[in-house]
């Protein structure tokens, strides 16, 4: 014997597209993350991209998202981002990235001898003031030229809700 449904199939039909409707909402994220070649961050090689601010009422939270294999002979790294809003100058700001510690190790996601690691540019979530183009620029500032094992540096963006 088939199993009959007392339910309407117009009303399942419904709910299914209540369902698919509910569950597409759009992501308020912009990641770009760029390959560093042959895994040697040259001194001179800048990570450039770029992104649209189209809502000023919201606030972001910005990450830094790096990726580095497991031979990576630090805990952290040094680097230089620029940050340019629309019309405006770059702003540098230099940060040390902490990658790891001496007692738990690697942090972030790693998968064999691969890692990645997403860490807030600010503390606090940031409301960009103008719509339109923003452009950003990382550069490493280690001493070690080229800087091995570094896979690729990028930046997220996204609204913090």
């Amino acid at each position: 014997m088939i199993f009959q449904s007392r339910i309407p199939r117009s009303i399942l039909l419904v709910l299914a597209i209540c369902t698919l409707v509910i569950s597409c909402k759009q992501l308020n994220v912009y990641e770009k993350n760029v390959p560093i070649p042959q895994y040697q961050w040259q001194h001179n090689y800048a990570v450039n991209a770029s992104f649209i601010i189209s809502d000023t009422t919201a606030v972001y939270n910005i990450y830094i998202v790096l990726r580095h294999t497991d031979a990576y002979k630090y805990n952290n790294i040094w680097l230089n981002v620029g940050l340019q809003a629309p019309g405006d100058t770059m702003f540098f700001q230099k940060i040390n990235l902490s990658l790891a510690t001496d007692a738990q190790g690697w942090e972030g996601q790693g998968m064999n001898d691969i890692w990645e690691v997403r860490k807030l540019l600010t503390m606090q979530p940031r409301r960009f003031i103008k719509s339109g183009e923003y452009k950003f620029i990382i550069n490493h500032i280690m001493r070690d030229i080229p800087l091995s094992h570094i896979m690729s540096v990028g930046m997220r963006v996204e609204k913090a809700y």
